[in-house]
């Protein structure tokens, strides 16, 4: 039986709509009342960063969030980048202030993130809240984890008491997903290039994750019959087609339920923000 397909789109499109009926009756209930807002600092000319930008406004509009983008060239200073967010950090009218990575090489990211208002800190990813996820306390999520949460609950499977794998050990989602699982209870195994048997570790898991960026690298015999595969991962094939770590194909014979690329966790990357946006806001009112 072919694996049950988890759609991100939808599931997003839920999460979205929610947001934007709860800021409509927010809005209408009192009269001058502000809209959540959110802003976006880009700089350089990363033509899919350019994208996922527009993204961000695009929904934002949807939503009734009122968005503003802070662009800069390639060349901008750090102290003009730290300026930026040193004066959106004290707008009311901003909630939410996302850095869109990546920056340019001459910038420290980490320094970047890390002048960020942790309370405005919608991506999840400035040290405070990151230390908030370790020790268990509520905090800002990054947006793509938390969303592979959701499409894990979105399946009906419990993840108390699982075997999670997760493959990658990045900042953005390996670290946090690890961290996410564990808050749900799950007993997570962590996996990298280190790993000495990738497939092993991977054929235990009731719960896979994939987040590296490796076209094909979860293969069929690596999978535990009926486990749920989560393909984060997004890679160009060789005619230009979008793909994720996961043999999407040979998998589906496998899996229980799996994630398509595209459609899957991208979409919900996205609604976190929204939600995370819209999080902040109530905590600034």
């Amino acid at each position: 039986m072919k694996a049950k397909i988890i759609d991100g789109k939808a599931v997003a499109k839920r999460i979205r709509d929610s947001i934007a009926s709860e800021i409509q009756a927010i809005v209408s209930k009192t009269p001058g009342k502000r809209s959540p807002g959110l802003a976006v600092i880009i700089a350089g000319d990363d033509p899919a960063s350019r994208i996922y930008v527009n993204s961000k406004k695009k929904v934002c509009e949807s939503l009734g969030i009122y968005f503003e983008e802070h662009a800069f060239p390639g060349n901008v200073t750090e102290g003009d980048l730290l300026e930026a967010v040193s004066a959106l950090n004290s707008r009311d009218i901003i909630d939410g202030i996302l850095i869109q990575l990546p920056l340019p090489s001459h910038i420290n990211e980490f320094r970047m993130i890390s002048a960020l208002d942790p309370d405005k800190d919608v991506d999840g990813l400035h040290p405070v809240n990151l230390g908030k996820l370790v020790a268990g306390m509520p905090a800002f999520t990054p947006c793509t984890p938390t969303g592979v949460i959701e499409l894990i609950r979105e399946t009906g499977t419990a993840i108390k008491g699982k075997n999670c794998t997760v493959i990658g050990r990045s900042i953005l989602v390996g670290k946090p997903q690890a961290l996410l699982l564990l808050a749900e209870n799950g007993t997570v195994t962590m996996c990298h290039s280190k790993t000495p048997d990738l497939g092993a570790a991977c054929r235990n898991a009731d719960i896979l994750v994939s987040a590296v960026g490796s076209a094909g690298l979860v293969r069929a015999d690596m999978v535990k019959p009926g486990a749920v595969v989560i393909d984060v991962g997004t890679n160009r094939r060789d005619d230009g087609k979008l793909c994720g770590d996961v043999d999407f194909d040979a998998v589906s014979d496998v899996a229980g339920h799996i994630t398509p690329v595209p459609g899957g966790v991208g979409p919900m990357t996205i609604a976190m923000l929204m939600q995370n946006t819209l999080r902040a806001y109530h905590m600034h009112e």
